[in-house]
């Protein structure tokens, strides 16, 4: 079973869902209040993938896992982030804007890091990521829909809200099949390498 084939509407719908829950007032923050921002940004697209990297070396990853790491490092928090700054009685504004503003950003560096990672330790397993392809996908299938959900909800508020009711329910399931998919197609790799890639990943997660 050819995986892309699934993945990429999948993808497209899910960056479209995402579009549809943003409007412009939620990069409005980074002018209002810039150096909380920044701050943010900094965190999660410098500090996390160093600390990726540093985890990585520490528990002596192989490449092929090594790579899977900074990518998890690289992609930007979703909105479950919002949801668990306002549990936690956080900035809830500040999540929305820096979900909003990563959402956007990741769609560039995620490649440019990812080309750095894999030029470093791929070659051992012969992976190479073409960074100029990846970005003109990313324009396609993640930035496209992106802002195409943002206008629609900008200028069609009323199937907005009625397409994101669909969608926002759809969600959770599609990343779960999409999970699932890669858990059988590489089930035996996941399971012999569960305890190392668990624990690496479980501090990376509880670190920041």
């Amino acid at each position: 079973m050819n995986s892309i084939l699934i993945v990429l509407p999948i993808l497209t719908l899910l960056m479209f869902e995402l579009g549809l829950t943003l409007s412009p007032s939620d990069f409005v923050l980074i002018a209002k209040r810039p150096k909380a921002m920044l701050t943010g940004m900094f965190g999660q697209l410098i500090i996390l993938p160093i600390i990726a990297c540093a985890l990585a070396f520490m528990f002596s990853l192989p490449p092929i896992f090594f790579i899977g790491v900074m990518l998890i490092a690289c992609c930007p928090g979703g909105s479950s982030s919002n949801i668990f700054s306002m549990l936690a009685k956080g900035d809830v504004a500040l999540s929305v804007s820096l979900t909003a503003v990563s959402s956007i950003i990741t769609l560039f560096t995620v490649p440019v890091i990812m080309e750095w990672t894999t030029e470093y330790v791929g070659a051992a397993v012969g992976v190479h990521l073409p960074v100029g392809n990846l970005l003109v996908q990313n324009l396609f299938t993640m930035l496209l829909p992106i802002v195409l959900g943002i206008l629609c909800r900008l200028y069609l508020p009323t199937a907005a809200t009625k397409i994101d009711k669909v969608l926002s329910k759809l969600a959770f399931p599609a990343l779960m099949l999409l999970a699932g998919i890669f858990f059988v197609q590489h089930y035996h790799t996941i399971v012999d390498n569960f305890a190392l890639i668990g624990m690496c990943v479980g501090i990376l997660c509880l670190l920041p």
